[in-house]
C-alpha cells in the first residue's frame, strides 16, 4: 500500500480541521466545480493538475459529509508519474473562518508513517489506500477551509487539494454534526 497519503491527512484534517502539516499561502481555493477531485468527497485541485505527479482517480469518504463522533472511513485510488522520496514537503493551511488556525510544513515521509507507508513512493503503481479516522464528538461548529499543497524533494508539484467544511451545532444539544459541504467563492491572493 503505498501513495494517498498525502490526501488521507488532508481528509482527516478536512473532517477535523487538525493536523500536522504547513501551509500555502498564495494558493486560493477552486470553487467551481470544474476541478473537483472524483468520488465521494469534497475535494477539489487548487489548479489544473495535468501537470501534478499525483493522478487521483477517486476519493471516496464514508459517511460523506463526515460526522461527529463517528469513524470516518477513507479510500482514494491514484498513480504517482515520479517517485516521492525524502525532502518531499506538505504544506498546509487551515482556517476556522477568517481565522489561520494552523499553517504548517511538514516532511512528508515522516508523515505517511503514520498513514502505514513509507517513502519512496513508487511511481506507475496503481494505489488503493484505505484508512479510518475517529472523528471526536465535539468539534467546534463553523466553517472549515484546508489547503494542502504537497511537492518533491526537486520542488516539482506532487499535488494541491483544497475542500472546505461546515460544521453545525445539533438542535438536540447533542455535540456537533457535519451539515452539507460548503464550497467558498473563488479568492485571489490568500
Amino acid at each position: 500500500m503505498q501513495l494517498l497519503t498525502l490526501t488521507t491527512a488532508l481528509l482527516a484534517s478536512t473532517a477535523t480541521a487538525k493536523s500536522l502539516w504547513g501551509s500555502s499561502p498564495n494558493i486560493a481555493p477552486n470553487t467551481d466545480g470544474s476541478l473537483s477531485v472524483p468520488g465521494e468527497n469534497p475535494l477539489q485541485h487548487c489548479e489544473d493538475p495535468k501537470n501534478d505527479i499525483l493522478t487521483l482517480k477517486s476519493v471516496d469518504l464514508t459517511p460523506n459529509p463526515p460526522k461527529a463522533g463517528q469513524t470516518l472511513q477513507i479510500t482514494a485510488k491514484g498513480t504517482l508519474s515520479e517517485d516521492v522520496d525524502k525532502g518531499s514537503e506538505v504544506h498546509l493551511t487551515v482556517k476556522y473562518g477568517l481565522i489561520t488556525i494552523i499553517r504548517q510544513t511538514a516532511d512528508l515521509c515522516d508523515t505517511i508513517t503514520k498513514v502505514d507507508l513509507a517513502c519512496p513512493l513508487k511511481k506507475d503503481e496503481q494505489t488503493e489506500l484505505t484508512k479510518s479516522v475517529e472523528l471526536p464528538k465535539e468539534i467546534p461548529p463553523g466553517k472549515y477551509s484546508v489547503i494542502a499543497d504537497v511537492y518533491n524533494a526537486d520542488k516539482k508539484k506532487v499535488t494541491c487539494l483544497t475542500a472546505t467544511v461546515e460544521f453545525h451545532r445539533k438542535k438536540d444539544g447533542e455535540g456537533v454534526s457535519v451539515g452539507q459541504v460548503v464550497l467558498d467563492e473563488p479568492k485571489q491572493g490568500l
